[in-house]
């Protein structure tokens, strides 16, 4: 459909709680699409979430197929509808950026492997096991859902938080 402007840090709708997907129509399938483009046309993003596009719906996509870091664990092109993590498992830290915070990077930690419950793109509810950074993303992108940006989980942004370099 469209490649849309991200929102950045500090615009209030990056801390809504976003609402529940009641029904899959035509609607949801367009928002969908413009995550899709948003993270495609970005080059170096793993996932979109609504929210940094301006819609409080709980809808993400993500891809880390194409990231070094994720392509030789990962499950292609997720669209996720109504996502929410049933398990967890582990602990690891990690250097996370977002394309709504595009001036810093953090140290972040969060949980190794997570299972995931949600509705597809065409409606299916579909549960998958995710490990490794393809994990890591999905955790990242939830939170978008819940009005949490990585920031929140910096453990102090003092140490933890790092300016990117200028390309």
């Amino acid at each position: 459909m469209a490649v849309k402007d991200i929102l950045l840090y500090p615009h209030p709708m990056l801390k809504v709680v976003c609402t529940p997907v009641e029904q899959l129509d035509d609607e949801v399938d367009a928002l969908i699409q413009d995550l899709i483009d948003t993270m495609v046309a970005a080059g170096h993003s793993v996932g979109v979430a609504a929210p940094q596009i301006g819609i409080t719906r709980r809808v993400v996509v993500a891809d880390v197929s194409h990231s070094k870091l994720g392509r030789n664990a990962n499950h292609g092109l997720l669209t996720m509808i109504n996502p929410a993590i049933i398990e967890q498992e582990g602990c690891t830290l990690s250097r996370e950026g977002c394309m709504s915070v595009p001036d810093y990077t953090g140290n972040v930690t969060r949980a190794e492997s997570v299972v995931v419950q949600f509705l597809d793109r065409d409606g299916s509810k579909r549960v998958i096991h995710a490990n490794g950074f393809e994990a890591i993303a999905l955790q990242h992108e939830i939170d978008h859902l819940d009005g949490l940006l990585f920031l929140d989980r910096v453990s102090s942004l003092k140490t933890d938080l790092f300016r990117r370099k200028k390309r």
